[in-house]
C-alpha cells in the first residue's frame, strides 16, 4: 500500500489531527449554512483521498473539505 500525501492549497503536507484555516467562503451542501473565510478548523481526518479531508465545525459535523480551500495553520 502507498502511502497517500495530502497537501493544503499552498503544498504544505496535511496529516491526522492537523488545523486548518479556510480560504474561501464555502456553502454546505443540503443545509442553509455558510462557513465562513478565516474559519480555524481543529483536528483534521484524512480519508484516503488526496483531494479531501474531513473535519467538524462549531455549525456542520462531518463535514468533508476539499484541500484546494484550505490552508494549514
Amino acid at each position: 500500500m502507498t502511502d497517500i500525501v495530502v497537501r493544503d492549497s499552498n503544498g504544505n503536507q496535511l496529516s491526522d489531527g492537523d488545523s486548518v484555516t479556510l480560504i474561501k467562503d464555502l456553502k454546505v451542501k443540503g443545509t442553509s449554512e455558510t462557513v465562513k473565510r478565516g474559519t480555524m478548523v481543529k483536528n483534521i481526518r484524512l480519508n484516503g483521498n488526496p483531494g479531501e479531508i474531513e473535519a467538524n465545525t462549531k455549525q456542520v459535523k462531518g463535514l468533508v473539505l476539499k484541500t484546494e480551500f484550505v490552508k494549514k495553520a
